[in-house]
């Protein structure tokens, strides 16, 4: 069973004022969360007008169940799975149907390429790493955190499946807690831990050939 931890106390306020009607708060709210939930409910939609839409729609929900938010889990997650439902409401009317990418993940999918690993009937080291993960110690700090490598992470995170894309959002990029994921997304903590390992992987392959190419 999936716990977190309820809302804050500085969330507990921000729900106070929330229920008064209070429109700075609101904002807060918006600043706060609204990139996030664009960047969510684009994974679940075909266009960036859509996608608005829905987070509009998101916004309207959160403001109509305010009063009856109990505080049991924190308010971005919360608001999140608020977000994702509409998205998946959305999505679901848009096409009728699902793309098998967007599933469940295939639970048999490899998070590496098995080309990676000896054969099993290696005379020595079956099994192990061929081809074992670039070490990124000798590569200048600089070229690791440029615009040109951020936005090739940022390209590669666009390109996951949506689950997977949804996972490490919200785990590597907005650094949200395990259990906190797996509530907002609806998820096991296990499936959350399997999407995320396969996320990085995928992530970390494109990132290890991009880097190979780099001028030093």
């Amino acid at each position: 069973m999936v716990t977190t931890p309820p809302a804050t106390g500085e969330e507990q306020d921000l729900i106070a004022r929330l229920r008064d009607g209070d429109e700075r708060a609101f904002m807060v709210l918006v600043d706060a969360y609204g990139p996030l939930m664009l960047r969510v409910a684009l994974g679940h939609v075909r266009s960036r007008a859509i996608a608005e839409e829905v987070v509009q729609e998101a916004w309207v929900g959160v403001l109509a169940g305010i009063d009856r938010f109990e505080g049991r889990a924190s308010l971005k997650t919360w608001v999140l799975r608020i977000l994702i439902n509409r998205a998946k409401t959305r999505g679901e009317r848009e096409a009728r149907c699902v793309p098998f990418s967007s599933l469940g993940e295939d639970e048999a999918e490899p998070a590496v390429d098995p080309a990676r690993f000896l054969p099993e009937d290696h005379s020595h080291w079956p099994g192990h790493w061929a081809v074992p993960p670039q070490s990124w110690a000798p590569i200048p700090e600089e070229q690791l955190f440029s615009r040109e490598t951020l936005a090739f992470v940022e390209s590669a995170i666009r390109d996951l499946p949506r689950r997977q894309q949804e996972v490490i959002l919200l785990r590597d990029v907005e650094g949200w807690e395990g259990p906190e994921v797996s509530t907002a997304l609806g998820i096991s903590e296990g499936n959350q831990r399997v999407l995320l390992h396969r996320a990085r992987s995928k992530v970390r392959a494109v990132l290890e050939e991009h880097l190979q190419y780099v001028p030093a």
